[in-house]
């Protein structure tokens, strides 16, 4: 299943893709694609209706973020062997982990909004994990079945703001309009193998990253696994990966976002953003 939220912001309605790739409305059967609606029982009911029977959405116009009422937005930094070598940074003995602030979470097509004094504005795709069941002490043997599905996620990043101005990543990662999510979740059975799918992202047109999540140096199902040791996953939770080399930073010279530019990224079966890059001002 494809699940999705569509409408203006702060009243989206839940919605699914159907095998046409029409949007159908939700709203009258799940209050939202969130919270229980996300864990195997939730999904397993909305398996069970008949998806041609629920009325189509003619016009669905924007897409919300495709998940609602995320309690945590985790990051894994340096998480692929090439991304790792392009920032000269080594290898990481075990996953390092940051967090997004939820208020960043937007819809996959709005604008990202370059922040206030921004010097260093930048693009990462990654694959987004949704978390279903509740996780917590999970082996990395049953860690799949606490997730729900997967979805595009841009990471967007102030490289300043994150490495040059003390103290942890998070204040480079969480600026409004950082963390675009979707268009839709794709449900765990739809994706065979997470670990080998292609990921590209464009700025005005030229290809700045072309990966694949094959070079993840620890997979979905580790992550899920280690860092329920560290805390409870809950449905709705979402962890971005990592990102493949491709970067602004890891250019030579770096380069950065401006206002104006046009943003494209995508995921193999999972769907595809763009986004236009304006000043916060």
């Amino acid at each position: 299943m494809k699940l999705l939220r569509y409408g203006q912001r702060g009243a989206e309605k839940p919605g699914i893709l159907d095998r046409n790739g029409k949007v159908r409305d939700l709203s009258g059967q799940i209050d939202d694609v969130a919270g229980a609606n996300l864990t195997a029982a939730g999904l397993a009911k909305i398996a069970a209706i008949d998806i041609e029977s629920l009325p189509v959405v003619a016009e669905p116009g924007r897409l919300g973020p495709c998940v609602s009422r995320t309690g945590k937005f985790i990051c894994v930094g340096l998480n692929y062997a090439d991304h790792a070598a392009e920032t000269g940074a080594a290898i990481p003995a075990e996953p390092i982990l940051f967090m997004k602030a939820t208020s960043a979470i937007t819809g996959p097509n709005d604008n990202v909004i370059i922040p206030l004094k921004s010097k260093k504005t930048d693009w990462e795709v990654e694959l987004g994990i949704v978390i279903g069941d509740e996780a917590r002490y999970v082996s990395e043997a049953d860690a799949m079945k606490h997730v729900a599905g997967y979805c595009l996620i841009n990471d967007v990043s102030e490289r300043e703001f994150q490495a040059e101005r003390g103290g942890q990543w998070t204040k480079g990662k969480s600026a409004d309009s950082f963390g675009p999510i979707g268009p839709w979740m794709v449900t765990r059975d739809e994706v065979a193998d997470p670990q080998d799918l292609k990921m590209w992202l464009s700025v005005d047109g030229v290809m700045r990253q072309n990966g694949s999540t094959k070079t993840m140096i620890f997979g979905v199902s580790f992550l899920v696994h280690y860092i329920s040791q560290f805390m409870s996953l809950q449905p709705g939770d979402i962890i971005s990966t990592g990102t493949p080399p491709g970067v602004g930073l890891g250019m030579k010279p770096p380069v950065f976002l401006t206002a104006g530019q046009t943003i494209k990224l995508g995921i193999e079966g999972l769907g595809e953003q763009t986004q236009l890059t304006v000043d916060a001002a």
